[in-house]
């Protein structure tokens, strides 16, 4: 006979979340969620809450990428649920197996005009991969459990449940609920096997590795087939890491150049989107490597596209007994590009300029970084240059907005690094337009005794806007901020610390100084507002 359990809505939903990993509770206040506060609170569940809604939710987007498990976050009813949209998008985006659980205005009186009575379902359901409203209190936990089964499943993502008012008051039992079921999804091995032969026999094979790969805990399997089939790697997203920069077959800097002289392009756990040319490589044949077939790209058709658990594919390649091709030469060449890279962003990031050059706060930045530092990106042309100069040295340290690229990130994504790692350095880099969005945040991180350190690369423009609308036009309107804004007055004055930077050579004692604080510092850095990061349109 199964195990019951006895509560109110709020302990029967906090026992399925403990079942399935969850450890935290990101949330901002609201009376329609109280129960869920009261389970935490009376048995010691950490609740950590913010001041705006999307920070709770990338908070919770934060925990999921790091850690690989659901991430939760807990939104009242109406606007507590639709200011938590942009993040449930990004984590759509992104791939994280995040659950908000909502608050909803009773069912016994919808329709009669209760306060904040909304259907937030038809709202979020375009965005999660499940949303449901629960209206028995004792089938809140098989609820639960079976939304996070989703969430985690390949191709992850997030997922919603609202609970109405007299449902999570109210007291019921249910059998006690217990971890997720998560299959693993076979690949077809005629597809892995025409990708293995593929890869092996081109003589200038390049490998992309993307965030899927560290979702998939795939790291190990990808070193193991890049490092036997003997194929450069490039990384983005979460992928950044997988191999460390010391590692022979990373390139970060050789990257048009390995695309440009490609044979066989390898794309691993990151969609062809705007970010890799659409998947248009030119002559080069394309083999796409995701974790679910929905995943398979439907703009372009590649050579081939292994669908299923990441870890069994990239194994399966490292298995391969068949014909090789000697890819040392092209490694060299690739080796040489990426020498050559490396010494041109060294002479741009020791640059000596009036205004300071974002270049040259990345040099300053890469000498006080330690290898295991969380490195959270939350801007526009600022977090561009970050992308090109630093290298994260671990898989799983690298936390940018996404292909979906919403501002606002930030705060959220720095207290869920925080939670997860106490022990890490934690660094916001942000563009002095994205401190508009979540700067308020710093708040909750002084309060909750949360340190970590925020750089905002302050040019005073939405530089991603000015420049090109110039270009275009001939003229810009909507582009300009406040020229030098003192952003970091602004954390003084919510309890943590910060100074202004205008000289180049006074950036490195800044940094060293906002790191040993213990307290949420921001080192507001005024830079050149001509200098904005060379890249095309992908207004496309």
């Amino acid at each position: 006979m199964s195990e019951r359990i006895e509560g109110h809505g709020g302990e029967l939903a906090l026992a399925a979340l403990r079942a399935a990993g969850v450890e935290e509770m990101f949330t901002l206040s609201g009376g329609h969620v109280f129960p869920l506060y009261d389970a935490a609170h009376k048995t010691g569940f950490p609740i950590y809450d913010v001041r705006h809604e999307q920070s709770a939710v990338f908070a919770a987007e934060a925990v999921a990428k790091l850690r690989r498990r659901p991430g939760l976050a807990v939104l009242t009813a109406g606007p507590g649920v639709t200011n938590g949209i942009s993040g449930l998008t990004s984590a759509h985006f992104n791939a994280s197996p995040v659950m908000v659980i909502g608050g909803r205005a009773p069912a016994m009186r919808w329709g009669a005009g209760s306060l904040q009575e909304l259907d937030h379902v038809p709202l979020v359901a375009p965005v999660t991969k499940h949303a449901a409203t629960v209206f028995a209190t004792g089938e809140i936990p098989g609820a639960v459990r079976n939304a996070l089964g989703i969430a985690l499943t390949p191709h992850r993502g997030p997922v919603f449940l609202d609970l109405p008012l007299e449902i999570v008051f109210s007291h019921d039992e249910a059998d006690a609920p217990s971890a997720p079921d998560v299959p693993v999804i076979e690949p077809d091995p005629d597809d892995v096997a025409r990708a293995a032969q593929l890869i092996a026999e081109a003589h200038r094979p390049v490998i992309i590795a993307g965030s899927d790969v560290y979702a998939s805990d795939a790291v190990a399997a990808l070193r193991e087939a890049a490092e036997t089939l003997r194929i450069p790697v490039i990384a983005n997203g979460m992928g950044r890491g997988a191999l460390p920069p010391t590692h022979p077959l990373a390139f970060a800097k050789a990257r048009r150049a390995a695309l440009k002289g490609a044979d066989v392009v390898v794309v691993i756990g990151t969609p062809l989107d705007f970010r890799l040319s659409f998947g248009d490589f030119g002559s080069a044949q394309v083999v796409h490597i995701v974790d679910a077939p929905t995943q398979r790209a439907t703009h372009v058709t590649p050579t081939v596209a292994p669908a299923g658990d990441l870890r069994l594919i990239l194994s399966a390649l490292a298995d391969y007994t068949g014909t090789r091709a000697d890819h040392e030469d092209w490694i060299t060449d690739l080796r040489t590009a990426e020498d050559a890279g490396k010494e041109r962003d060294a002479q741009e990031m020791a640059a000596d300029t009036d205004p300071i050059k974002p270049a040259r706060v990345y040099g300053e930045l890469s000498r006080v970084l330690a290898p295991d530092a969380v490195t959270i990106g939350d801007g526009g042309d600022f977090v561009s240059y970050a992308g090109r100069y630093l290298e994260p040295s671990v898989p799983g340290s690298w936390l940018d907005p996404g292909p979906y690229g919403c501002l606002g990130t930030g705060m959220g994504y720095a207290m869920g690094a925080r939670v997860t790692y106490p022990d890490r350095q934690i660094c916001v880099l942000m563009g002095d337009g994205a401190a508009g969005f979540s700067l308020m945040d710093v708040e909750s991180l002084v309060r909750q005794r949360l340190p970590v350190v925020i750089v905002v690369g302050n040019n005073g423009i939405w530089g991603l806007e000015k420049h090109p609308m110039q270009a275009m036009y001939g003229y810009d309107v909507a582009a300009d901020l406040q020229p030098g804004l003192r952003y970091d007055d602004v954390v003084k004055a919510l309890g943590g610390a910060g100074e202004t930077i205008s000289k180049a050579a006074d950036l490195g004692g800044a940094l060293e100084r906002a790191f040993a604080s213990g307290v949420p510092y921001l080192v507001n850095v005024l830079t050149d507002p001509a200098d904005a990061y060379p890249r095309s349109s992908n207004l496309a």
